[in-house]
């Protein structure tokens, strides 16, 4: 992927922890690198299929001086953040900001801090088996596509399938959508749990009934172990309601432990 890379604008604005620093106000010196495919910008000449670098220069400037913030760390979130939300085509954000006049009482060059932020693709699968399963979906969706951090690109048709764990209990209803988020995966996890509490989940009982149910199944190609989110879901190969949908909006994902296509997946589950 191509990068698009602007080196220390100078902005004085008033963000620090001493009240000083918001009155007086200071310099501070911010450097882009932008990850974005800029191949058709470079064969037809079309600025609209890039970044324009000097309109950007002046949004960022108007964003940055817009509120005053104790940490530089908060700035920076916000620079990313806002080249991510309003710029489409970029992918990647890394932003470095220095703060050559930063008040330690010492000679330093300067202080900084850098970040990198990027949209992450992402599987989310969904099911439902108690009350008007269709709607509860729905209305998950729904929440999902009001979160700023999240856009929802592909959704899958609905299915029915057998509960799975525990057998006496009423069928579900079950999907997939596919997402970009600049969420990390446990923010992601934590956001999801979230609309499930929204909507009146109760966990009492393992694979029991349950109004809603989300989980991150993909996440890129990350492998993590962490207790609070595991990728790729476990045992998500084991289960034709996980499989079936995303098949549909994503056969050719590859599960990065197995090294299988989701239709290969699929395609063994059911032989």
């Amino acid at each position: 992927m191509d990068k698009l890379y602007l080196e220390n604008i100078e902005i004085f604005a008033y963000h620090g922890v001493f009240q000083e620093e918001k009155t007086l106000g200071q310099k501070f010196i911010i450097s882009l690198e932008l990850t974005l495919d800029m191949r058709e910008a470079a064969i037809t000449g079309d600025l609209t299929k890039s970044v324009h670098y000097g309109e950007l220069c002046h949004k960022i400037e108007e964003e940055f001086k817009k509120e005053s913030y104790d940490l530089i760390e908060t700035a920076v979130e916000k620079i990313a953040e806002y080249i991510l939300f309003n710029y489409d085509m970029v992918k990647c954000a890394k932003v470095m900001l220095k703060k050559p006049w930063a008040p330690i009482g010492r000679h330093l060059d300067y202080a900084a801090v850098e970040i990198e932020r990027a949209w992450h693709k992402c599987y989310i699968s969904i099911g439902s088996n108690i009350g008007d399963k269709n709607r509860n979906i729905e209305e998950s969706i729904n929440r999902i596509r009001n979160i700023k951090e999240i856009r929802v690109s592909k959704v899958s048709t609905l299915i029915e399938t057998a509960p799975w764990g525990i057998e006496d209990q009423d069928e579900f209803v079950n999907g997939a959508i596919e997402i970009s988020t600049t969420l990390s995966p446990k923010e992601l996890m934590r956001t999801l749990l979230k609309i499930e509490a929204e909507m009146k989940r109760e966990r009492l009982l393992r694979w029991g009934p349950r109004i809603i149910d989300l989980d991150v199944v993909l996440y890129d190609d990350l492998i993590s172990s962490d207790e609070e989110i595991i990728l790729p879901h476990p045992r998500m190969e084991e289960r034709i309601f996980v499989l079936e949908p995303l098949n549909e909006i994503a056969p050719y994902m590859l599960h990065p432990i197995k090294n299988k296509r989701v239709f290969e997946l699929l395609s063994e589950l059911k032989g």
